[in-house]
């Protein structure tokens, strides 16, 4: 019964596959009374089931393909051709062709169900991963958009966290280079170590430091992750950017400047390849003030021209009341200019000044 119900559902979500088979075979009956047994149309009979596994489950292709015999059957008595060496190659293919698509609706069920259970485990993965951040914050309106272009597994290897501290409300966001399972253990120990660190230091270069150390314990070859990390104070905010794309500021009145730090630091696990630590960057952020943080999949989604995203012109878009409702506005403007699924993880983490 649940199989069934499934295959409802799917029926409902896509009629033209449900009604293709059933279309098919009468299309090849009607054609086949008019023109008459010389043309040979029966064996066309045998569509039904090759199009029933493109949607149906095996007992509904088994049905379909008893449909699709009975109806050669009546038809070739019709055409007074039954028991014929031709007739009998069409009847002999069309169980044929019903065989072969049962095993093929079989395999393509496991496929969903395998489908159903890694979304599942991902979404899971996703949320442990990345928790939900605190909408408010002191002063602070704060709301983060996710987007994976991993679309069957809906994970991928970015990164955000917010974190409320004694020395006040402590952002990152970041970048893992690479994809698969790698990417996504790589983040979870940035994450691990970041939310340890933003209670434990005094200040973001010592942040930068803790996570420098767990990351050399995880991290094989040329790997890294870029990474911007933001301490929000009653006026300004205090930036450490390492290698990540810079924030955007839109102020009150919407002018939008980007907070490019004035010197830029490598990416986390190559920071130890510089002599001095990361510099820390202070830029005023007053009441009306907004922060965009974001990951390149943001800047670098390009449309059918090649054209990548303009992101400091679609900024005047964060207009909205809600912050939550700002950043849904520029995602599916985001989605507009792609014209569809984006190439690479695209995370937003908007921050309001009351």
């Amino acid at each position: 019964m649940r199989l069934i119900a499934e295959e409802s559902r799917t029926g409902r979500a896509d009629p033209i596959a449900r009604w293709l088979p059933f279309a098919m075979m009468g299309a090849v009956a009607a054609v086949d009374l008019m023109a008459g047994p010389e043309f040979g149309y029966l064996p066309l009979l045998a569509l039904g089931p090759a199009f029933a596994t493109l949607h149906y489950g095996a007992r509904h292709t088994v049905l379909i393909g008893l449909i699709a015999f009975t109806l050669c059957v009546v038809l070739a008595a019709y055409d007074n051709v039954l028991g014929h060496r031709q007739d009998n190659l069409t009847l002999a293919s069309i169980i044929g062709v019903t065989s072969a698509s049962v095993l093929a609706s079989r395999r393509r069920q496991e496929r969903e169900r395998e489908l159903a259970t890694v979304r599942t485990v991902a979404e899971v993965a996703q949320r442990v991963l990345l928790r939900p951040v605190p909408r408010s914050a002191g002063p602070l309106r704060i709301a983060v958009n996710y987007t994976s272009a991993a679309a069957e597994a809906r994970i991928g290897g970015d990164l955000y966290e917010v974190v409320i501290t004694p020395f006040g409300v402590r952002i990152l966001i970041g970048d893992v280079q690479g994809k698969g399972l790698e990417a996504v253990e790589t983040a979870a120990g940035v994450l691990g170590a970041f939310r340890e660190a933003a209670y434990d230091e005094a200040d973001l270069p010592s942040v930068v430091k803790r996570l420098e150390k767990s990351l050399n314990r995880m991290l094989a070859g040329e790997r890294f992750v870029t990474a911007a990390l933001a301490q929000f104070g009653d006026a300004h905010v205090r930036l450490v950017n390492c290698g990540h794309p810079p924030p955007l500021i839109i102020g009150r009145s919407g002018d939008v400047r980007v907070a490019e730090p004035e010197d830029p630091s490598p990416p986390l696990g190559m920071t130890d390849l510089i002599d001095a630590p990361p510099r820390p960057y202070l830029l005023p952020f007053s009441p009306g003030d907004q922060m965009l943080l974001y990951t390149d999949g943001v800047i670098e989604a390009r449309n059918d021209a090649g054209q990548f995203y303009p992101l400091i012109d679609r900024a005047v878009l964060l207009k909205a009341a809600g912050a939550e409702e700002a950043l849904s506005d520029l995602q599916a403007d985001l989605i507009r200019h792609t014209g569809g699924p984006i190439a690479d993880d695209a995370a937003m983490l908007l921050v309001r000044h009351r």
